[in-house]
């Protein structure tokens, strides 16, 4: 299938790694133009190379910014060219207790998960309305209905940006602009596989079985019972930012493995 994006620009945050690094392999595959985001210039450097090599797409390229630091957002901001395509991707993870998560963390974890895309779409946005075209996704969470009681405040950014998705959805009507949410479940990305090495050494037990135990203890209600492949998402997300998805508007799509029970 042709998914019509050889001639759209993407940008997506947090890309130099985990579903951020598959969403701009896969795009790249597409044919998009593909600018790619990380804290790090050595990462974004070797990521851009990567994605080169894999995609056979030159039209690769990456701008460093830590989405906790205004002045470097501002840098980005001014060097971005014209974008078609937003994915809002950049975020943190921490399972941690309810009662040990201090007010910093909290407002750290609004601040990355929540601010990074208000702050991109913000300055993105409004161009796409103006040329009556473009695709707006946040990477949100199956965490962002069924809260997750070892990440609260994690599972609190994900629900606001369901909230921001549709709010800014609304502001759409009429135009050839869509903006929607993504749901992924438990997916192995660098930090669930870091996660579920601790898991197994504090265990004493092998990383295969405390994956087998992740989805019997934490995530039970799970139907695929396995952690979906960064691919996966992927996929769905190179979908719905194509011109083929044009009457999916302010929607949470889930990529979650059926492990959130309700019906809508």
């Amino acid at each position: 299938m042709d998914l019509q994006l050889k001639n759209k620009t993407a940008f997506i945050s947090g890309s130099t790694a985990g579903i951020g690094y598959a969403i701009a392999g896969r795009l790249a595959a597409e044919g998009a133009t593909v600018i790619i985001n990380g804290r790090t210039q050595g990462a974004v450097d070797a990521a851009v190379l990567a994605l080169k090599k894999t995609s056979s797409n030159n039209n690769v390229s990456g701008i460093a910014a830590d989405f906790l630091k205004v002045d470097e957002i501002n840098d980005l901001l001014r060097n971005l060219p014209p974008i078609d395509i937003l994915i809002n991707n950049a975020g943190i993870f921490e399972p941690r207790p309810f009662e040990d998560i201090s007010d910093e963390d909290w407002f750290r974890f609004f601040d990355m998960n929540v601010m990074s895309g208000v702050r991109l779409s913000r300055y993105l946005f409004p161009k796409m309305l103006k040329n009556n075209w473009g695709r707006v996704i946040f990477i949100s969470s199956e965490t962002a209905v069924s809260v997750a009681s070892e990440m609260v405040h994690y599972g609190m950014t994900k629900t606001a940006q369901i909230a921001v998705s549709r709010g800014m959805a609304e502001l759409t009507k009429g135009t050839g602009v869509t903006v929607n949410s993504i749901l992924p479940g438990p997916t192995k990305s660098r930090g669930i596989e870091s996660f579920i090495s601790e898991m197994a050494e504090a265990a004493g037990i092998s990383a295969p079985e405390a994956e087998q135990n992740f989805f019997k203890d934490i995530r039970p209600t799970s139907l695929i019972q396995r952690f979906a492949s960064v691919e996966e998402v992927a996929n769905t997300v190179a979908y719905y930012v194509s011109p083929l998805a044009s009457a999916i508007n302010g929607a949470a799509i889930r990529v979650e493995g059926g492990t959130i029970k309700t019906i809508i």
